[in-house]
């Protein structure tokens, strides 16, 4: 292991050994999590297909935080791969507007990401789709066998355990984030697994590229003293953009402002975050139709004359003059690669760990003031306030 430049006695006074092993070690962990499922697929095929069988079946992917966020980015793509209706929404909306994303007469798949599965929220998630719908289904992904989700002893449920190197130890989620969303995906199409095999190698090798070759790059941008960075992404990117933004907000301990949006979004209002101490990343799409509207965006923002540096992932945009660094890859995978976009979830790790180090804090525990753990704290579940205020026939919504 490389340590991402670091000598191991050196990371190790900078707090941030965990987090360099866990960033660097994606790679090894994503065919880990392939074999893994491979090694389950009967088992994974006699749960997912009678499911699929409903035609009207609504499947429904949540997390807290950056589990969430996985639901975000694998949307688009696991309703395209399952053909059935697929919404990404928190578990800290469900619990406590249940009455408003739950459909009682719908068969309903609830697929729970879970680092640590212990999040209050997730568990109280789990439960409440077993009291709001008549006919549900759980698919519980989780980093730890001896987490709260696991406890539960619902029928209808299929418990994916990722390998242990998932369970990250550092307080950001990092190889967790990459390995659940990648699963996620491979159990979507659980049917034609090895037909992923060739877009899992691109993801591997080019990751090796961007943790290799790239690196004492981004390495020197995360060095300098932005006071804001604004993530950009389309379709399943824009989900990575907004765990790329939490990332870098997290290891620099709110000490940098980040935002995330869609290339188009942003041009109605929020492009007015933007000044003299910002710096850009564009998350660019490899789909052709998809990058025209972004190269609009991104050619109109080299124009203003405040000279916004800008990162480029995935294409090559000529003639950017305040471009510090464009990331492409020597694979130039296509847009049908359904998980090359993974990738760019490293970019926001590594910004965020390196420019963590630059501030003088720790990467793996960052917050100075604990206002931030690597499980939450303080959250109260009032179930029973649920159940007495939302009967049936209740008026009381919202």
């Amino acid at each position: 292991m490389q340590y991402l430049q670091y000598r191991q006695e050196e990371i190790e006074e900078k707090g941030g050994l965990h987090t360099a092993l866990e960033i660097e070690g994606q790679p090894v962990l994503w065919q880990e999590v392939y074999d893994l499922i491979q090694s389950q697929r009967k088992y994974i095929q006699k749960f997912m297909l009678p499911l699929l069988a409903h035609t009207d079946l609504r499947i429904i992917l949540t997390g807290a935080g950056s589990s969430a966020f996985i639901g975000e980015a694998a949307q688009g793509i696991v309703q395209a791969n399952t053909k059935r209706i697929t919404q990404a929404i928190a578990t800290t909306d469900l619990i406590t507007h249940p009455q408003l994303h739950f459909l009682r007469e719908m068969p309903t798949l609830l697929v729970s990401f879970g680092r640590s599965g212990n999040s209050p929220e997730s568990v109280a998630a789990v439960q409440l789709a077993n009291e709001c719908c008549n006919t549900v289904f759980h698919l519980i992904i989780t980093c730890n066998r001896d987490g709260q989700l696991m406890q539960n002893d619902f029928p209808n449920t299929y418990h994916l355990v990722l390998p242990e190197k998932a369970n990250d130890k550092s307080l950001a989620m990092t190889g967790s984030f990459t390995a659940m969303l990648l699963s996620v995906i491979l159990v979507s199409k659980i049917d034609v697994l090895e037909s992923f095999l060739p877009a899992l190698q691109v993801l591997i090798s080019e990751a090796k590229e961007l943790i290799g070759g790239h690196l004492p790059r981004i390495k020197a941008i995360a060095e300098q003293p932005y006071e804001r960075v604004i993530f950009l992404g389309s379709g399943p990117l824009l989900g990575v953009a907004r765990e790329c933004h939490l990332k870098l907000q997290e290891l620099t301990d709110g000490k940098v402002i980040c935002k995330h949006d869609s290339f188009l979004g942003f041009r109605h209002g929020p492009r007015a975050v933007l000044n003299e101490g910002s710096l850009i990343v564009y998350l660019f799409s490899r789909d052709e139709h998809v990058l025209l509207y972004e190269r609009d965006l991104c050619l109109s923002i080299d124009a203003d004359a405040r000279n916004i540096p800008t990162i480029s992932c995935n294409q090559y945009i000529e003639n950017l003059r305040n471009s510090v660094l464009a990331l492409t890859f020597s694979t130039n995978a296509n847009s049908l690669n359904e998980l090359a976009f993974i990738n760019a979830t490293l970019v926001g790790q590594l910004l965020g760990f390196f420019h963590s180090i630059y501030l003088g804090l720790q990467p793996d525990n960052p917050s100075i003031s604990g206002s931030i753990s690597r499980v939450v704290q303080g959250v109260t579940i009032y179930h029973d306030s649920f159940a007495v205020n939302h009967q049936p026939g209740s008026d009381n919504l919202y």
